[in-house]
């Protein structure tokens, strides 16, 4: 199966110019709209899983772009890889075929793993990396410049940092080979802290290895001052790709909201260039939720687009 990605990967042409030295340079849109993407993951209940039997009231995640047309406007999207049906040649022929007849893009992949980078067993690390590879070459198979690679917690070590630049080094080196971008995202509280995320970046020293600054999750973890700082830090290593939200609800029912105001704040601060993906996070709806997302986005973004 993995030569067969490298096959469909090498027969079609790379989204942007770059250089493996000089790092990736992808021409972002400047229009508000253009640059709003909406992610998958909040649509889990309506699009089939990786292994879910079929079910005529989900859709496939290759009818997701269409989809996001028709409802919010908004054409670009980045899929979660377990909504992917398969990672064969042909499921991934038909997906792009699908997001081009759309007039849609992929502008990021959020994958997740269960091997983690940085567990003291060599062989655990070694399927994490692999892992990361095959998402690189699903990117280039369906043209997507980048993917957000996971954290995944050990069983037999706390975070180390320097188990985890050195996978995430191998990790980056095969991404500007293939001319694809690999984001962090502070996700996980234990793993993907915000600057353990900064640390590790800057520690692999590769501009193709970038943050994935979320809105939220963070913030999440109740240490308001602390998410804020963090977010900030993410966003000095941005470059691709953001997880835009406006509050999240924990397991207790505990609601935390973020301030569009400052946060967006910091995105503009920064001179962020890349993509806001939309990522309803909470309880209800994921349709009108989506839709309060894009209008707050707009906003401050600076768009009076409809």
């Amino acid at each position: 199966m993995q030569s067969g990605l490298a096959a469909v990967a090498a027969s079609l042409c790379p989204r942007f110019a770059f250089s493996v030295d000089a790092g990736p340079y992808v021409k972002f849109p400047t229009d508000a709209r253009e640059r709003v993407a909406i992610a998958s993951y909040p649509f889990r209940d309506f699009i089939l899983g990786a292994h879910d039997e079929a079910a005529a009231q989900k859709m496939d995640l290759k009818d997701f772009a269409a989809h996001c047309g028709e409802k919010f406007n908004i054409r670009k999207i980045e899929p979660w890889n377990r909504h992917f049906g398969s990672t064969e040649a042909k499921y991934l022929e038909e997906f792009r075929a699908a997001v081009d007849k759309a007039r849609g893009a992929v502008v990021n992949i959020a994958v997740d793993g269960d091997h983690s980078p940085y567990a003291a067993d060599a062989g655990e690390r070694d399927q994490a990396i692999a892992f990361s590879k095959k998402w690189i070459d699903v990117a280039v198979a369906i043209g997507s410049p980048s993917v957000r690679t996971n954290i995944a917690e050990a069983k037999d070590s706390k975070p180390d940092l320097n188990r985890t630049t050195e996978s995430l080094k191998q990790v980056a080196a095969y991404a500007a080979s293939k001319d694809i971008v690999v984001h962090l995202e502070n996700d996980n509280p234990v793993t993907e802290d915000p600057f353990f995320i900064v640390q590790l970046i800057e520690k692999v020293n590769s501009p193709w290895l970038r943050s994935n600054p979320d809105f939220c999750n963070t913030l999440a973890t109740g240490r308001e001052e602390y998410a804020y700082k963090g977010i900030a830090a993410m966003f000095q290593h941005a470059y691709g790709i953001c997880h835009v939200k406006d509050m999240e609800t924990n397991e207790q029912g505990q609601v935390f909201r973020v301030d569009m105001t400052k946060t967006f704040g910091i995105l503009k601060h920064a001179n962020y260039r890349g993509y806001c993906s939309m990522e309803f996070d909470t309880h209800g709806d994921p349709y009108p939720g989506t839709t309060a997302l894009i209008a707050q986005t707009l906003h401050y973004l600076g768009s009076t687009a409809s």
